[in-house]
C-alpha cells in the first residue's frame, strides 16, 4: 500500500517507521532538520526495550506534490496545524484515497454522519471557516484515536515510550472493506488497530482526562501525579471533567468508566509531563483549541455552563500569547 504520513514527528515518525519496516511504500512529509536527517539517513526508531531499527526505504519531502497520489494519507500532525496545510492535501489524492485523521481532542468531523439535531455542525475551534473539510472531503475520512507515546530524540530519530494502539472508526460506525484493509495493514506492522463502531465515545474518554490535566500541567509545570495528589488541583480537574461529561452525555455518549476511575488512571501514569507542558517549555503552540476550546464550544452549542473549562482555556491562551513575545 502506498502510504503518506503528513507530519512525521514523534507519533507520525513512529507509525511511518513501523509501516515502512513492514514493507509498505511510505512517504513522509516533514520539514527542517528532521526532514534533512531523514533524507540523509532514513528514519531511526528506538524502541522502549532499547532496540533500534532504521527505515531506509522511506521517501521524505516537504512537498506533497512531490510525494504524489497515495492509497492512504495519515494526518499525524497536531490539530492546530491542519488548517494551514489543508489546501495542499489534494495533491496526495486519487479517486479512492483514504485519509485517517490522527489528532488529539475533538475532531473537526465530529458532527458529520452523526445524526440528530447537530448533524453537519462545524466546530470552529478545529476547522475555522470550514477549510479542513473543504480540502479533505468527508467521503475520504476515517477517524483515529492515538494511544502510543513517543518523542523525537533528535532529528530523524524517534524514541517509542509506550503503547501501540491506533483505534479506527468510520464516521457512521460501519465495518467497511476499506477500514478492515487499513486495520490489517497497521496490524501487520506490529501495531494494534481495533475497529470501533462508536469511535466518538472513545474520543471522549481520552479527551475527558486530557482537557483537564493537560492545561493544568501546562499552567502549573506539574506532573500528572503531582496534580492528582494535590487536593485543590485534583478537585479542579474533577470539576472540569464533570462539565465535559455533561456535554458528552447530552450528545449521547456513554462513558464506560467512572470519573474517579479516569482520574485514578491518570494518577497511575506518575511523574509524566503532558504534551501540552512539553509544548509550552519548548515554545511551541499547544493543542489547547482541540482539547479545551472545542469542548467549550460544544458547551455553548448544548447550553451547558463550563465556567472551569472556560477559565483554564483563557489562562492557557494568555500563556501562549505571553510566551510568544519572549
Amino acid at each position: 500500500m502506498k502510504i503518506c504520513i503528513v507530519g512525521a514527528g514523534a507519533i507520525g515518525g513512529y507509525l511511518g517507521a513501523k509501516l515502512a519496516l513492514a514493507g509498505e511504500e511510505v512517504s513522509l512529509i516533514a520539514r527542517g532538520p528532521n526532514l534533512a536527517a531523514m533524507q540523509q539517513n532514513g528514519l531511526k526508531l528506538r524502541m522502549a526495550d532499547g532496540t533500534e531499527q532504521v527505515a531506509k526505504n522511506v521517501f521524505a519531502t516537504a512537498d506533497m506534490k512531490e510525494a504524489g497520489p497515495q492509497d492512504l494519507v495519515i494526518l499525524a500532525l497536531k490539530a492546530h496545524s491542519v488548517p494551514a496545510i489543508a489546501p495542499a492535501l489534494p495533491a496526495l489524492y486519487k479517486a479512492d484515497t483514504i485519509v485517517v485523521t490522527a489528532q488529539n481532542g475533538i475532531p473537526w468531523w465530529y458532527f458529520h454522519k452523526y445524526g440528530g439535531q447537530y448533524e453537519g455542525q462545524r466546530i470552529e475551534a478545529v476547522d475555522p471557516g470550514g477549510i479542513v473539510e473543504q480540502n479533505i472531503g468527508l467521503e475520504r475520512v476515517i477517524g483515529c484515536v492515538v494511544y502510543p507515546a513517543a518523542e523525537m530524540d533528535e532529528p530523524g530519530v524517534v524514541r517509542h515510550i509506550e503503547g501501540d494502539r491506533f483505534s479506527l472508526g468510520e464516521l457512521d460506525g460501519a465495518k467497511t472493506e476499506r477500514i478492515q484493509l487499513i486495520a490489517q495493514t497497521i496490524n501487520r506492522a506490529g501495531l494494534k488497530a481495533p475497529i470501533r463502531p462508536r469511535l466518538r465515545s472513545e474520543i471522549w474518554v481520552k479527551v475527558w482526562g486530557n482537557l483537564a490535566f493537560n492545561p493544568l500541567s501546562a499552567l502549573t509545570r506539574a506532573t500528572l501525579i503531582e496534580i492528582c495528589q494535590y487536593p485543590p488541583t485534583r478537585e479542579l480537574a474533577r470539576q472540569m471533567m464533570l462539565e465535559a461529561q455533561t456535554i458528552a452525555e447530552k450528545l449521547g455518549v456513554e462513558f464506560g468508566v467512572t470519573l474517579e476511575q479516569r482520574i485514578a488512571g491518570v494518577e497511575k501514569v506518575g511523574a509524566h509531563k503532558t504534551s501540552m507542558l512539553q509544548d509550552i517549555e519548548s515554545g511551541r503552540p499547544t493543542e489547547v483549541e482541540a482539547i479545551v476550546g472545542a469542548v467549550a464550544e460544544l458547551g455553548r452549542l448544548t447550553n451547558t455552563p463550563t465556567p472551569n473549562i472556560d477559565a483554564i482555556y483563557a489562562n492557557v491562551k494568555l500563556l501562549e500569547k505571553t510566551l510568544s513575545k519572549l
